[in-house]
């Protein structure tokens, strides 16, 4: 009867441990969480670079839809975000990744080899995330 007892207070300080770890890893989470997105701020450009050269920038404080890289891509800019809607590549992955408005958040559309990155007002990032 002994080794029963020695195996369940052994099962005991094991959950206690996992739990503890479990706690730990979400606590360590929820920090990383909230430093990423308490120190970004609003960006007020939207730039946009085609295989590594800039081809266009601007403002997100004016709304409009544009169309990109000799039509392969359309990004449309509304209330301070800016969002790929439409796009000829076969995953759509740009399209589906939705609104980004803080400085250093960027659009990938890789097969069509587009960027768009979001920058602070003097044109540079205001935190990187």
């Amino acid at each position: 009867m002994a080794p029963e007892k020695k195996e369940k207070g052994f099962f005991k300080r094991t959950a206690v441990r996992d739990l503890c770890l479990i706690l730990a890893f979400l606590v360590l989470a929820l920090a990383v969480f909230l430093a990423s997105h308490l120190g970004a701020r609003a960006g007020s450009w939207a730039v946009v670079s085609v295989d590594g050269i800039e081809t266009a920038r601007y403002s997100l404080s004016v709304d409009g839809t544009y169309v990109l890289n000799g039509g392969t891509n359309t990004l449309e800019i509304l209330d301070g975000r800016v969002r790929m809607t439409g796009a000829d590549c076969p995953n759509h992955l740009c399209v589906k990744q939705g609104w980004v408005r803080y400085s250093g958040q960027s659009i990938v559309c890789l097969p069509n080899k587009v960027t768009v990155t979001v920058y602070g007002a003097d044109g540079t990032y205001d935190a990187v995330i």
